[in-house]
């Protein structure tokens, strides 16, 4: 089952869980009226799993790679995790599914605040296009994760603000709608 939280609002390194006290769960139903989709899978036997497969076929995820997230793997490491930590929207929903290893997705809910999603090995997530999110590693400085693409990828990352694009003006009536 997949854990969430509000976050705390102290400042520090990224890579802490960021619980605050007393804790603030979030459910998979408010997750889902973010547009946030979520599945437990079983990562062991991802290149032959019938429900990932079935998952694919139905939501159209055609094109796959895998990346590795590490020191020793990801050219540019320190970088790109500043990167990935940006707020950000993209144009086209973002599929993870993470294959081992483990680290944080934050997304932002209807009152602009931070969900912080803990991210383990089973843990798939689509982000709907329009919704501002950033991702980071946990302590453990380490995740493998498939990324999913409907078509061609598309690596293109718009940091905040980006509200005149219309993907994010689509999540936002699809926001409006589910209020």
């Amino acid at each position: 089952m997949v854990l969430a939280w509000y976050m705390d609002d102290a400042p520090g390194d990224p890579q802490q869980p960021h619980r605050p006290d007393p804790d603030r769960p979030v459910g998979l139903e408010q997750l889902r009226r973010l547009g946030v989709l979520y599945w437990k899978l079983d990562a062991d036997k991802y290149e032959n799993d019938p429900e990932l497969e079935n998952i694919r076929r139905e939501r159209n995820y055609s094109w796959m790679d895998i990346i590795t997230i590490c020191k020793d793997k990801l050219p540019n490491y320190e970088e790109k995790i500043k990167m990935f930590y940006e707020e950000h929207l993209h144009l086209d929903d973002e599929i993870r599914y993470i294959l081992d290893g483990s680290g944080y997705f934050d997304v932002r809910d209807k009152e602009d605040k931070w969900i912080r999603i803990f991210m383990e090995k089973g843990d798939m997530i689509t982000l709907p296009a329009g919704i501002y999110h950033r991702f980071t590693v946990d302590e453990k400085n380490y995740a493998k994760a498939m990324r999913l693409f409907v078509g061609e990828p598309v690596w293109t990352a718009y940091n905040r603000p980006a509200d005149h694009f219309e993907a994010r003006g689509q999540y936002m009536k699809f926001l409006a709608q589910t209020a």
